[in-house]
């Protein structure tokens, strides 16, 4: 019932909101006519009727004027008071004009709608003012006058819809248009605000919400966002749960392997050295170093304690670049840096230096004979390149090598592969700096990390 009830909501919003908008652009076109009909047609005035006897009852008087010519031309050289000519017009019961074979278009037309009165009324057109008829009997027949005078009276703005039939259609099309376009906006804008939040949480960025104006809302898409941003705190809890469960393991690890890693030193001490006790100290350094890798993965991930500051790069990396540089010439392989003093951005430093390092040492590690690190400004951001001229990594893996723990076919060997925990660590770093990482391969051969920061953090 519910979710009916929220799909009727749904569908009554969307269906007033076209038929509102149709529906306004239908009247406004309907009701143009009316309001002209209204406004140029009245009932006959007073002074109108008196006009009209005046000019009947000197044929009512004399009924011989109707066949004098020159009598009836006369009717059309009067004058008001303005100034203005008017003119009159004389009907028998045929309908026929007797005082002038030049009958305008106007006066015609006017015909038509006094008929379909049934009424004496006044009618203006555009240039003049139309009334009548009043009706006589001259020589025991009768007859019709009407009045014609020139005048231009002022029209209502919204008239010229009426009289540009083709451009009001044009005009009803575009504001038609705007109106859909400004409910499919309102209706869109949310919409485009869980998209956008949806992808950032699918990109791993736990603290996404939608806009707060989009949850007020008060139809279904405010629901669904209260649903969303429900769902994203569950997931943020969960994950930040099962990194803070993988902290406490690793720091609860170390206690009895410091134990262990006593008694191999004082069976050591002791002359009780074998392959079996060299083997277990092995082993123990090998998880000593992994419960490291654990416990920086989830410093990094969710109680990061470094203070933010605002440095130039190259001071930043210029230790872990030394290293990385003597690293790669202990391995007769060269390192190329390419990082101006200009570049400073707001960062970790800490965190910044171990992801790049991280980065790099793999680089080193699987380049033929150069690696090449470069950092340029673009816009507002600071973007970092690694290349190295190795084998590259199998294309299904290159958003793989930055979940924790896995490692791509080619180094499955501890000795190369690790516990493929750096990428993932490099990864909660770079999202720490509020930047993002990518890896793809190049052409000819090699891979190339690139990482893009922000010059100011939020």
């Amino acid at each position: 019932m519910t979710f009916l009830s929220s799909i009727n909501r749904l569908f009554v919003k969307l269906l007033l909101g076209f038929w509102l908008c149709s529906s306004l652009i239908i009247a406004f076109v309907a009701i143009l006519p009316f309001l002209q009909q209204s406004h140029d047609q009245l009932p006959l005035s007073d002074k109108q009727t008196q006009l009209l006897k005046r000019a009947a009852k000197h044929f009512i008087e004399e009924p011989s004027l109707l066949e004098d010519e020159q009598a009836l031309r006369r009717l059309n050289r009067h004058r008001n008071r303005d100034g203005k000519s008017f003119k009159f017009y004389i009907l028998d019961e045929q309908s026929r004009v007797l005082n002038t074979n030049k009958v305008p278009r106007t006066f015609r037309e006017f015909l038509l709608i006094s008929e379909d009165n049934g009424a004496p009324i006044s009618h203006q057109f555009r240039t003049e003012l139309i009334f009548g008829p009043y009706e006589f009997i001259a020589g025991e027949k009768p007859y019709r006058v009407y009045a014609r005078i020139s005048d231009n009276h002022p029209r209502p703005w919204f008239f010229f819809f009426s009289d540009n039939k083709l451009l009001t259609a044009i005009i009803a099309m575009l504001m038609s248009g705007l109106l859909c376009g400004l409910l499919a906006w309102n209706l869109g804008k949310p919409l485009r605000s869980l998209k956008q939040s949806s992808n950032a949480l699918a990109r791993g960025d736990l603290s996404s919400r939608v806009e707060t104006s989009v949850v007020k809302r008060g139809d279904e898409i405010g629901e669904l966002a209260q649903a969303f941003n429900t769902m994203a705190e569950s997931i943020e809890t969960m994950m930040n749960n099962q990194q803070r469960l993988m902290g406490d393991i690793s720091h609860e690890l170390r206690t009895p392997l410091t134990r262990l890693q006593l008694s191999l030193a004082l069976a050591r001490k002791k002359d009780q050295s074998s392959p079996d006790i060299e083997r277990i100290g092995y082993e123990a350094e090998q998880l000593e170093a992994l419960i490291s890798e654990l416990l920086t993965l989830s410093r990094v991930t969710i109680s990061n304690t470094e203070n933010k500051v605002h440095l130039e790069l190259a001071e930043s990396l210029s230790h872990i670049l030394d290293d990385a540089e003597f690293e790669a010439e202990q391995q007769q392989k060269r390192l190329d840096i390419e990082i101006p003093e200009t570049i400073s951005l707001d960062h970790y430093p800490k965190s910044l230096s171990r992801a790049i390092e991280n980065v790099l040492r793999n680089a080193i590690r699987y380049a033929e004979s150069v690696i090449y690190i470069t950092a340029e400004q673009v816009q507002d951001r600071v973007v970092i390149t690694i290349d190295d001229d190795g084998q590259g990594i199998d294309e299904a893996d290159l958003e793989e090598i930055f979940k924790p723990f896995y490692r791509p076919d080619d180094a499955r060997d501890r000795e190369s592969g690790g516990w493929g925990l750096g990428l993932a660590i490099t990864q909660a770093a770079i999202k720490l700096n509020q930047g993002n990482i990518e890896a793809k391969n190049i052409s000819p051969h090699g891979l190339s990390v690139v990482i893009s920061l922000p010059k100011t953090m939020q």
